[in-house]
């Protein structure tokens, strides 16, 4: 099944919405109109009419990820379960759900971030109130045996070995066990490793993370394509409607703040090229500050393909194969960083005081608001040309859904990124982008011959 584990590419409500439909009109930002229902169970309902003749894309959020693994031993649970989720029920014991989906010719997968899993199915409209059956089904009753959960077990084991031999696993294991001393953002979305050989055993403890998690109250559906509105809500409601858990909570640790710079080395045993990576400690998305928008506008600033460090480093000195930032958006206080693929090791130090003297440069008040504006303008129109199909759209919508926690945070998210300012750059970088608050990670790799 297709995963992402740094973050590209979901969802639990966090306010209440009302019981009856609540249209939304198309806005600069999100060009269509939206439905949005939430039934008595708390289950919230996302509909797009979307111009796909014959097509829809049928997306199932739940606000679960590795963020929520905060009992010792126990993780790699979110991800783990994403698997389990296509083990079957009485009504559509395992193979069977794969049949019906494969009959009708549905594209049909699902991958587990740092907050969320997301189940997305996209093909005929003339399926889709089989599918709302089929999937309401597993949601609510799904079944699986004791071997069977084992045998799954061993596949996510083996699929932590297939991501092991690449180096960008042990770069995230090392800078999340480096930059996060208490918040459960210090493990990647797979788990530790020695959680992952332990997961045989943990049969009855899945059962307790499904009936915690996999609640109406903390998913959220999203329909986009060629539907009858009142068709597909009559078949929501009676397949939806009688699933009545409730989901938990649970206490999330608060990483306290970082005081002094921490720093991270990988000697790497097989051949590859070098890494330099700055991360730094930033705030959580959220629609009442600008704190995301800001970030998402911060990393093409300083390492986007117009950024001066970008000429310099990867076109005119080529000292870097590749620059960029793994920033993505967080429920909780999370990273941003700088990160460069260095052509050879001897360009470190060069590329080092680079991505320094372009942080200094910004903290002290120097900024393009050119670019600035520019680096908007091409964000809106980036994310237009990112939704031209019913499944883009319905993943667009779920992605920023699940981060924020209401169905309309693509667009409020994107109107910060319009109202983001110059001087807000340089705010930002004194208060966050410091020596004290900064985690540096540097990966070398084993040469011919073998030394480092």
């Amino acid at each position: 099944m297709q995963r992402r584990f740094i973050p590209l590419l979901l969802l639990l409500l966090a306010v209440a919405l009302p019981a009856a439909a609540a249209e939304q009109a198309a806005s600069p930002f999100f060009p269509y109109p939206m439905k949005v229902d939430r039934l008595p169970n708390g289950l919230t309902v996302v509909r797009v009419p979307f111009n796909s003749p014959g097509l829809i894309a049928y997306q199932t959020v739940v606000r679960v990820g590795s963020r929520n693994e905060v009992e010792p031993g126990r993780t790699g649970f979110a991800h783990f379960f994403e698997h389990m989720m296509f083990k079957g029920t009485k009504n559509f014991p395992e193979g069977e759900r794969e049949k019906v989906i494969s009959t009708y010719g549905f594209d049909d997968n699902a991958f587990t971030t740092d907050d969320i899993t997301l189940y997305h199915s996209y093909g005929p409209a003339a399926g889709l109130e089989k599918l709302v059956e089929i999937e309401a089904d597993r949601f609510r009753n799904l079944e699986y045996s004791e071997p069977s959960f084992q045998t799954e077990a061993l596949a996510v084991l083996g699929e932590y070995h297939k991501n092991a031999a690449q180096p960008y696993l042990k770069i995230e294991e090392e800078l999340g066990r480096t930059a996060f001393t208490k918040h459960t953002y210090g493990h990647t979305t797979l788990g530790y490793y020695d959680d992952i050989k332990a997961m045989p055993q943990a049969y009855q403890y899945s059962r307790t993370f499904f009936e915690r998690w996999y609640t109406p109250d903390n998913v959220l559906l999203v329909i986009v394509g060629d539907f009858d509105d009142d068709t597909l809500m009559q078949a929501v409601r009676k397949h939806y409607g009688p699933w009545d858990r409730k989901s938990a909570t649970v206490n999330v640790p608060a990483e306290p703040p970082q005081t002094k710079e921490r720093s991270v080395h990988i000697d790497w045993p097989q051949s590859t090229q070098p890494r330099q990576m700055f991360a730094w400690h930033t705030p959580a998305a959220r629609l009442e500050t600008s704190d995301a928008a800001i970030q998402t506008v911060l990393a093409d600033y300083l390492v986007g393909p117009t950024s001066p460090l970008y000429k310099e480093l990867v076109l005119d000195k080529q000292f870097a194969q590749q620059i960029g930032s793994d920033f993505s958006l967080h429920r909780d206080p999370h990273l941003f960083s700088l990160v460069a693929v260095l052509q050879e090791e001897k360009h470190r130090g060069a590329v080092r005081d680079a991505f320094n003297a372009a942080v200094r440069e910004l903290a002290t008040g120097k900024v393009d608001a050119g670019r600035v504006e520019a680096i908007k303008s091409n964000t809106r129109y980036g994310l237009l040309m990112s939704m031209e199909t019913a499944k883009s759209v319905a993943t667009q919508l779920s992605w920023y859904a699940g981060i924020y926690g209401t169905p309309d945070a693509l667009a409020r998210h994107y109107q910060k990124v319009s109202e983001v300012k110059p001087g807000d750059l340089i705010t930002f970088a004194k208060k966050y982008l410091t020596a004290a608050n900064r985690t540096q990670l540097t990966l070398t790799p084993k040469k011919a011959g073998g030394q480092n």
